[in-house]
């Protein structure tokens, strides 16, 4: 039986839940018994499907995204819709529609975004998984700075029905947890068949990876899952900039949401920070060759063997109300705009207790190999840690 008074309370604090579904049941199955919050624009039957939008607030979904009647019918239990950044386009989710979400690891910080309130959710233990989208970061950058891990699928392998997309090109439904086995269990309701656990036998680096200053505790947590792993190292090269990588997803991710929304991407309905960014960017010219490049350079490289090992992040979470860094999906865009899976996973805490995260990127479908491979790390650093009261 949930209390729903009392997650009602312990949510108040984080705005994290932005709709109830009080009526929701379980069922029998593998998933009987779990808690799932869904983000905000992911159909849920019966509430509102927003997608953090003010122009979708009246908009009531008629039916369940698939991924959700999928978790539906494996027992889960669907508490509600979560609060995220504005069209999935941003990582603060500081929403003037639907409230600020709070990090449950500080007050008045960041929890990330788009998927903020997926990671806080999860994170406050408010619900035992939490369904986010990842465009170019979305999911992992929210389960870096709440300490919890963050799966981006292989592109394709989740379906994408019931979901507002920000660019269809990258989006991705994918799970955040706060331990491998519930992460692992809603993995294979989702993704059925994808079982393999085959062991990698090499770990890629980027050549480059000082082109993103990070900051000292993620770099001391990246030498740390670096070592637990222990593969051999190959170097890897990308043509393009870290940040070029970023800006070739989000430019063609900006297009399409400028043209989703037509005339009223002028309109009262839209922040005045959502307008900046479409006018800053949708000016900018696209660049699939870059995407191309990208794509084909880390296919290759990967194999069907290798690991590719680098922060999530390069910072800890930060205040509210203080500028978002640039840099913060640089090292999570690479994955995005390749179509591979990435899985975020906590990797110890900063001097202040906020987390830090490195992410592992495989081959296509390799999503149960990136997970057993976290299960090493985690026997070894020990990386996550809950939220201090």
């Amino acid at each position: 039986m949930i209390d729903w008074d009392a997650l009602e309370a312990a949510n108040a604090p984080l705005g994290a839940f932005v709709d109830w579904d009080k009526g929701a049941v379980g069922g029998a199955g593998p998933l009987a018994g779990v808690t799932i919050g869904i983000k905000s624009n992911i159909a849920v039957k019966g509430l509102p499907w927003t997608g953090g939008m003010g122009t979708r607030r009246d908009i009531i979904a008629d039916r369940d995204a698939a991924v959700v009647a999928q978790l539906r019918a494996a027992g889960a239990i669907i508490l509600g819709t979560l609060n995220m950044h504005e069209a999935a386009l941003g990582a603060t989710t500081d929403n003037v529609f639907y409230g600020r979400t709070h990090n449950p690891h500080r007050h008045g910080h960041t929890p990330g975004g788009s998927s903020g309130g997926s990671g806080a959710a999860v994170a406050a233990g408010l619900c035992d998984v939490a369904l986010g989208t990842d465009t170019l970061g979305s999911v992992r950058i929210p389960a870096a700075y709440c300490g919890i891990w963050g799966l981006k699928p292989t592109f394709g392998a989740v379906s994408d029905d019931g979901l507002v997309h920000l660019g269809t090109a990258f989006d991705c439904i994918g799970p955040l947890a706060r331990d491998l086995d519930r992460l692992a269990q809603v993995w294979a309701v989702m993704a059925p068949g994808d079982a393999s656990d085959a062991p990698f036998t090499r770990m890629l680096t980027l050549a480059d990876i000082d082109q993103v200053p990070v900051q000292p505790a993620v770099e001391v947590g990246y030498q740390r899952v670096l070592s637990a792993i222990g593969l051999p190292s190959e170097a890897l090269t990308l043509a393009d900039p870290l940040a070029a990588i970023r800006l070739a997803g989000l430019v063609d991710s900006v297009n399409e949401l400028i043209g989703g929304l037509g005339d009223a991407r002028d309109g009262a309905l839209v922040s005045d920070e959502l307008k900046f960014v479409m006018k800053a960017v949708g000016v900018l010219p696209p660049a699939p060759e870059v995407v191309a490049r990208t794509r084909a350079a880390l296919i290759a490289a990967l194999g069907d063997d290798a690991v590719l090992v680098m922060p999530t992040a390069p910072q800890s979470a930060f205040a509210h109300g203080e500028r978002a860094p640039v840099t913060q999906a640089d090292f999570t865009s690479i994955a995005s705009v390749a179509g591979l899976p990435a899985l975020a996973l906590p990797a110890g805490v900063d001097a202040a207790g906020l987390p830090v995260s490195v992410q592992l990127v495989g081959p296509p479908h390799s999503e149960a190999r990136l997970i057993a491979l976290a299960r090493h790390i985690e026997a070894s650093i020990h990386g996550y840690a809950p939220p201090r009261p």
